[in-house]
């Protein structure tokens, strides 16, 4: 019981102080992102510097679980490269399929850091879309920045 009342206060720690909020510039591609089921929605902007994600910026609106994984996922996923980034979020979707099962949250900790305090959420369908919510959207994002990036020059000097 301890461990989960740790948990839902790192959820809450993200969701009264979110990390990264705030719509920002430069950005290669934006995004905005709604929760049908309950209203969440998401606006999510993604800059790159080369195939590593050097910001994430974001608004919005919705439940504690939708904001605080947005902002769970900022500390998470700035200064990875894009694959690492989209590896990071496929951890997520694991411990989202995971039923709470505590030996899933466990083997996830070291890669998902706070965010592995969603473990408990995966007990719930219906809050599982709220906390995948923020990384559907940067997936989105990261995929249209990443081919929009112009391809390296050959023999272009840095």
């Amino acid at each position: 019981m301890q461990l989960q009342s740790m948990y839902q206060d790192i959820i809450l720690d993200h969701y009264r102080n979110p990390h990264g909020r705030g719509l920002r510039e430069p950005f290669e591609a934006e995004v905005h992102h709604v929760n049908p089921t309950c209203g969440d929605e998401v606006t999510l902007r993604v800059h790159l510097d080369g195939d590593t994600i050097a910001d994430v910026s974001y608004e919005g609106m919705g439940c504690s679980i939708s904001q605080a994984s947005v902002s769970a996922m900022y500390d998470l996923v700035i200064g990875k490269t894009v694959p690492d980034a989209l590896a990071t979020g496929e951890h997520f979707r694991t411990l989202m399929q995971s039923k709470g099962d505590p030996a899933v949250a466990e083997k996830l900790e070291d890669e998902l850091e706070d965010a592995v305090a969603f473990a408990g959420v995966s007990k719930y369908p219906a809050r599982i879309k709220c906390a995948l919510m923020s990384w559907m959207a940067l997936k989105d994002a990261s995929a249209r920045a990443w081919s929009s990036a112009p391809a390296p020059t050959e023999g272009a000097q840095s």
